[in-house]
């Protein structure tokens, strides 16, 4: 019987990237999604069209115990990959308590029903560097105090604990993954990242004519998505549950991601960008970096695409997918880059 797997979160860039992984490696992969995507599965699973196939979906709530109870009661999981969550920094100030309602309860609905139902899963966690927040040390590693400056770092902070205290008070199998920035061709268009990535490509088309940004300054530990989902992974396959830090170890500015996207179109960033305060944070996070030397050493695990690779990645599938009835030469030529350059992107994707 293959292994099976449970994803809070499947739709999500993550979930989509870790359920491609573990059907690689012959699981059966489950995942929960609201009862609105089933019913709109074209708009609202893009990320995993391409999966459906082969994936076995339950419509859940992370703010409903029942649903959530129901599914792990009617299925024997080994694995269960809590990602679902409202990861949108910006969002959860404006409404902190869904926030706190999706990411806290959620997990602690989860968390109880397993519990509650003496399941053998491993349970893996999705936290996030925005739990340091306010750093007190660099780099920041598992040993280092957290201090969030965030809803959305608090509400991780509480569903970090909450697994923690779930492995020492019950002997349940529990890590917590704190896994700095990642990014890809999937990630929200609501994120700088994707943000910078999108514009760029537009501006190249004609389609827009700037970008407005809040803290150029701010400086981030950025990796590829689907590097990071094989630590998660790799998290549940050990003898004994712990936390690790996930990261690259390097430091790059919002201004270098910006430079870097629009150098993959030929323009000059400065030429396109505005500042706008109404993209500032109440309370900023000036600089994330992690130390993941725990899971070099105790999982096997580095990152395999760069820093430069990865927004070089984001800007060209973001100039395929704004340019898909533009023949690749056609193309080509507006972007001044070659054919065979953009095809050899689409392929890799």
């Amino acid at each position: 019987m293959p292994r099976t797997a449970l994803i809070t979160g499947i739709t999500g860039q993550d979930g989509s990237h870790l359920a491609e992984h573990l059907l690689g490696l012959g699981y059966e992969v489950h995942g929960t999604v609201r009862r609105v995507a089933l019913e709109q599965p074209m708009h609202r699973m893009g990320r995993i069209a391409h999966l459906l196939p082969r994936l076995k979906l339950h419509a859940a709530s992370l703010e409903s115990y029942p649903s959530l109870f129901r599914i792990l009661g009617a299925h024997d999981f080994d694995e269960i990959y809590h990602l679902a969550a409202q990861s949108f920094v910006a969002e959860s100030f404006e409404d902190g308590f869904s926030t706190m309602n999706a990411n806290v309860n959620g997990t602690h609905y989860l968390l109880a029903a397993m519990r509650e139902l003496k399941s053998r899963a491993r349970f893996y966690f999705a936290g996030s560097s925005e739990m340091f927040g306010k750093v007190r040390e660099t780099p920041q590693r598992e040993s280092t105090p957290f201090h969030p400056r965030s809803p959305y770092g608090i509400s991780k902070v509480s569903g970090f604990f909450l697994t923690m205290n779930h492995r020492e008070a019950y002997g349940m199998y529990c890590c917590g993954g704190i896994l700095f920035n990642h990014e890809g061709p999937r990630r929200g268009h609501e994120f700088v990242t994707r943000k910078i990535t999108g514009a760029a490509a537009r501006i190249k088309l004609g389609l827009a004519g700037e970008l407005r940004l809040g803290n150029l300054d701010a400086r981030r530990d950025w990796g590829h998505a689907a590097d990071y989902v094989r630590a998660m992974h790799l998290m549940l396959q050990q003898d004994e549950p712990d936390d690790y830090v996930v990261a690259t170890g390097e430091t790059h500015s919002v201004r270098e991601f910006c430079e870097l996207a629009f150098q993959e179109v030929n323009l000059d960033y400065r030429d396109w960008l505005k500042t706008d305060e109404r993209y500032l944070r109440p309370a900023e996070v000036d600089l994330l970096v992690g130390d993941a030397s725990k899971a070099r050493e105790r999982l096997g695990w580095t990152p395999r695409v760069s820093f430069a690779g990865l927004v070089r990645e984001m800007v060209r599938a973001d100039l395929e997918e704004l340019s898909p009835k533009l023949d690749l030469g056609a193309l080509a030529a507006r972007v001044g880059t070659s054919a065979s350059r953009i095809a050899e992107a689409a392929c890799a994707r």
